[in-house]
């Protein structure tokens, strides 16, 4: 099985009400997410999935989110 992969940035201001943090003893969160956020962030994943992309793995930052995505290549045939 073979997969692709791509990455995808969205910027902060899609995402201006998502704070994520990290507390000194390094534990990292998401506090105040409105619902209208989760709901943008549900359809991003969403139109991805119907493409056939799978999740890999998102990060939070001060400029927006980056998100890793894969899918299979599907083989030629013979």
């Amino acid at each position: 099985m073979r997969f692709e992969y791509e990455i995808t940035r969205h910027s902060a201001d899609t995402f201006n009400k998502v704070v994520f943090f990290c507390s000194k003893s390094g534990q990292c969160g998401i506090d105040e997410v409105s619902k209208d956020q989760t709901r943008i962030l549900t359809e991003i994943l969403n139109n991805r999935g119907s493409e056939g992309w799978a999740l890999v793995q998102i990060s939070f930052g001060k400029d927006g989110v980056m998100a890793f995505w894969k899918r299979k290549i599907k083989d030629k045939e013979k």
